[in-house]
């Protein structure tokens, strides 16, 4: 009993140092909110260490999930925070990274939601007038490009859930922006997938997924490959919805999406 007792202790106190650390280190990502007509998006925005004024980087756009949402401008940081800011993805790829926080009561893209669980259904809906948060995403990444210095053919999106949808409808809003583009857990509406073809994408989505059903993304990437958009699947067959644990584990992940490059 006292061997399982220190056991727990050990484990505990090394959860909380992590914990500790994981804290310490999102002190990087520094705190800004962009303002526009009233409207306001926060957002965390992390430089590459050693950053250098007049020097061009990479730029990568992360949108969290539904339950990240509101205006603390911390949630955001949840899942994928930690991967860019460990010391040796920094030093391997140095890039601007940015979370903007979406509203508690909005959405990234534009999806009309009924039902719950395994009877929960999107309808996800081909352009219009953009949510308010996408709006302002929208021109925070104008902002960006004119306050830093970023490499034009090196810009990224990734996303989870509610972001990984918000990933397809950004870059269906800004077809000539981004080299590439990594949604988890996500969907569209599949007549965009025609306007997807200048970016190349690496699609990721739990086989028991009963929150976004793995339908979603399957559908997306059938019309996308039948549009001859540069993409590639890969799904987890026992990951559930939190399947970007398993993304962000891909040895390979960041290594694919900084080496794509956008011809300009």
């Amino acid at each position: 009993m006292k061997t399982k007792l220190v056991l727990i202790l050990v484990l505990g106190l090394s959860f909380l140092h992590k914990q500790e650390l994981y804290a310490q280190s999102f002190e990087a990502y520094e705190k800004h909110q962009y303002i526009k007509n009233n409207d306001t998006l926060p957002y965390r925005l992390l430089l590459p260490g050693g950053y250098q004024k007049g020097k061009k980087y990479p730029l990568v756009i992360f949108l969290h999930g539904a339950g990240e949402r509101g205006n603390d401008n911390e949630k955001q940081l949840t899942h994928g925070g930690a991967l860019f800011v460990s010391a040796e993805n920094r030093q391997k790829y140095p890039a601007i990274v940015v979370f903007p926080q979406c509203s508690q009561k909005s959405y990234w893209s534009n999806v009309k939601i009924a039902g719950s669980g395994t009877n929960r259904v999107f309808e996800f809906t081909n352009g219009g007038k953009p949510t308010f948060p996408m709006q302002l995403l929208l021109a925070l990444m104008r902002d960006l490009d004119t306050r830093y210095g970023i490499k034009k053919q090196q810009v990224y999106v990734m996303g989870l859930s509610m972001g990984g949808m918000g990933t397809f409808e950004l870059v269906n809003r800004m077809p000539e922006t981004f080299a590439a583009a990594i949604p988890i857990c996500g969907g569209a509406n599949t007549a965009t997938a025609a306007n997807l073809k200048g970016t190349k994408w690496w699609v990721f989505h739990g086989g028991k997924d009963d929150v976004v059903l793995p339908r979603y993304s399957e559908e997306m990437v059938a019309a996308m490959k039948k549009n001859k958009v540069n993409v590639k699947f890969t799904l987890f067959p026992d990951a559930n919805h939190n399947s970007w644990d398993a993304a962000f584990a891909q040895p390979d992940l960041l290594k694919w999406l900084f080496s794509q490059s956008r011809s300009r």
